[in-house]
């Protein structure tokens, strides 16, 4: 254990190689999430949140691919980290053949409720996410099961699930009153009730659908994205938005503890949005690239050169983390999650002993 710790203090100025493992923590990985983790989902959507093109994937080795990053996503880190060789696959272009090692549902602007993000065009809310995965699950039925669902939900109680929802529901909806009267039918408390209801709603399905390994995701806390702070035409971090971020995932904490006492064979494994970086992070107020005034709000400009330095801003766009961000975070991810997978290497271990 204290190798694996290790690592992930070493990765804000190291790669990741060093610290992987030559086979899988655990056998599959699955995403649901929005922008911070889509790698690609959104390409071929009628919407302005799509991240297809330069400056896009600047530093990733297949270039724009559709994380909305310089590089890797927080989602990659992860999966890296866990020992997987090649990114999680996007449901909308894996292989029968990828899907058995997990697959990556999320979908920039996408938020719990149906209609967050609706004004930017298409979008896979995490009610579609949970729809597309019961699509792979009857595949996986035909690839592993010989068409029984039995050997397949055995399969992914032993699977990872990340769930990073409800940055859209506050940033594309809640305060978005231009497009949706939500604020003006709640309070935030009342908001943050009602989202923590429906996505109570959302991971029981996932739990029926056989998951049993959860890592939560709180929202960020995104008063303090650029986008943001120009939208509310200030310089400091928005404390109304963020207040009604800390109160839905106050809420959200609570829930989940409530759900594992609940649901039997389930783990609930919160993820803490970080409130700030260390020194090295020291551009925190402006993106890296040069943001449109003519695409999807706070997104890079097509084919503009980005700034150099980037390795010391936090905001790649004026909504998103570039990769050396999002290695910090995943890192402190993959550490929250070590009660879902070390049990697996402890089962595997046993295994061999036996």
């Amino acid at each position: 254990m204290g190798y694996l710790v290790a690592c992930v203090f070493i990765l804000s100025i190291a790669t990741l190689s060093s610290c992987t493992t030559s086979v899988p923590q655990v056998p599959c990985y699955f995403i649901f999430g929005d922008s911070l983790y889509d790698n690609g989902n959104n390409n071929h959507l009628v919407t302005e949140a799509k991240a297809n093109f330069p400056p896009y994937g600047i530093d990733y080795s297949d270039g724009p691919t559709g994380r909305f990053s310089n590089g890797r996503n927080i989602a990659d880190v992860i999966a890296e980290l866990l020992g997987f060789e090649k990114p999680i696959p996007p449901y909308a272009s894996a292989s029968r053949e990828d899907i058995i090692r997990g697959v990556n549902y999320a979908s920039g602007s996408a938020g719990i409720r149906d209609e967050s993000g609706q004004h930017m065009g298409g979008r896979i809310s995490l009610n579609q996410q949970l729809a597309n995965h019961a699509t792979i699950i009857l595949q996986l039925a035909d690839l592993i099961g010989n068409g029984n669902l039995a050997p397949v939900r055995e399969h992914l109680h032993k699977c990872i699930y990340t769930v990073a929802m409800g940055n859209n529901d506050f940033i594309n909806n809640y305060f978005y009153p231009q497009y949706y009267k939500t604020s003006s039918l709640y309070t935030p408390q009342e908001y943050a009730d009602i989202l923590v209801q429906q996505y109570t709603q959302q991971l029981l399905k996932l739990y029926e659908y056989g998951a049993r390994k959860f890592a939560i995701s709180g929202a960020g806390y995104s008063g303090c994205a650029p986008a943001m702070m120009a939208r509310y035409e200030t310089d400091v971090c928005v404390d109304e938005v963020n207040g009604a971020v800390v109160q839905f995932n106050a809420g959200l904490t609570s829930a989940l503890v409530e759900l594992e006492s609940k649901l039997s064979g389930a783990k609930f494994v919160y993820i803490e949005p970080p409130l700030g970086y260390s020194a090295d992070f020291n551009v925190t107020d402006k993106p890296c690239c040069n943001v449109s005034t003519t695409i999807g709000e706070g997104q890079c400009a097509p084919n503009q050169a980005p700034c150099s330095a980037r390795q010391n801003y936090v905001f790649w766009d004026a909504f998103h983390p570039t990769e050396s961000v999002s290695l910090v975070d995943g890192a402190s991810a993959y550490a929250a999650l070590s009660p879902l997978y070390i049990s697996e290497v402890k089962l595997s271990l046993s295994v061999d002993d036996a």
